[in-house]
């Protein structure tokens, strides 16, 4: 089983999303589902995290190491189990990627305490604080999402 999460550069939120992913499905002893992360656009293809996402995973004990920012393709959309983004627009663009695609969805749609639709906001333009926050709030939608890959496996 493959879970992609998708930002706009794959530098911040979707790379944070695979490292807290990777870590809550092996203390929940969830076996045989492989993370990973990708862009929507080409603007930040082959860089590393953004240095502020790097301590914020690195400060909550995360592996933040390595990481080399590349564009989701339609092909990686169709060999995915699950592709989960960061944001309506990442949605959208997907769509138009891969305009049959039927596992897309909204990393805020697995958080019951998130407002429906919201999104998880982009830190890049903010200070470091606004990286804690984004991990905060990747932290609240993990158990929703581990509980979808859960069903996904059930299906298999």
């Amino acid at each position: 089983m493959r879970v992609v999460f998708v930002c706009w550069g794959n530098i911040c939120r979707s790379p944070i999303a695979e490292r807290v992913a990777e870590r809550a499905a092996a203390s929940a002893g969830l076996g045989n589902v492989h993370f990973n992360s990708a862009a929507v656009s080409n603007s930040n293809i082959g860089e590393p995290m953004d240095r502020r996402a790097t301590a914020a995973l690195k400060a909550r004990g995360y592996r933040y190491e390595p990481h080399g920012a590349h564009q989701i393709t339609a092909t990686e959309i169709a060999d995915a189990s699950l592709v989960i983004a960061m944001e309506d627009t990442h949605l959208e663009m997907m769509r138009a990627i891969a305009p049959d695609a039927t596992n897309l969805s909204l990393l805020t749609d697995y958080d019951p305490s998130a407002e429906p639709g919201s999104g998880v906001p982009d830190p890049w333009f903010g200070s470091a604080a606004g990286f804690f926050l984004t991990v905060d709030a990747i932290e609240a939608a993990m158990p929703g999402v581990l509980q979808r890959v859960r069903e996904l496996q059930a299906e298999r």
